[in-house]
């Protein structure tokens, strides 16, 4: 696998009105974009801290994948992303070494990027998300 970097840590939570605050005011952090990506039922914020970028999640749909996760678990990490080049030749080599693919193929995400999932059962409990950037 060709990991280049973290990409960032994506937080699940209630309300990013209510979370930028803590972010910017707390951690004196800047919020440098807030993104909705409709097809994952989300809306995004991001923080950049150094290299690693903190996503947060906030569900536009409570039958999203974030609002259920947030149902069940609460707010909080909801998982980590790394940067790969070659994302679907990555995605075929863990499909073959065993682990189970939330997404066979790459799907376009947030800022751009192509993004893809590894179920958390076949990671040890971290949802696992693979980006790649296609104009790299």
């Amino acid at each position: 696998m060709n990991l280049t970097h973290i990409e960032h840590l994506g937080i699940a939570v209630k309300s990013l009105e209510t979370a930028i605050p803590y972010y910017e005011s707390v951690l004196g952090l800047k919020c440098y974009a807030i993104e909705e990506v409709a097809e994952q039922k989300v809306k995004t914020a991001f923080f950049k801290v150094g290299q690693t970028k903190i996503e947060l999640l906030e569900s536009t749909d409570p039958e999203g994948p974030v609002g259920k996760f947030i149902e069940k678990k609460g707010e909080g990490v909801h998982h980590i992303a790394f940067a790969v080049n070659g994302l679907q030749e990555t995605l075929d080599m863990v499909a073959d070494k065993g682990l189970t693919l939330i997404d066979k193929a790459p799907r376009k995400g947030a800022e751009g990027l192509n993004i893809a999932f590894l179920h958390p059962k076949s990671t040890f409990g971290v949802l696992t998300e693979l980006c790649e950037d296609p104009n790299k």
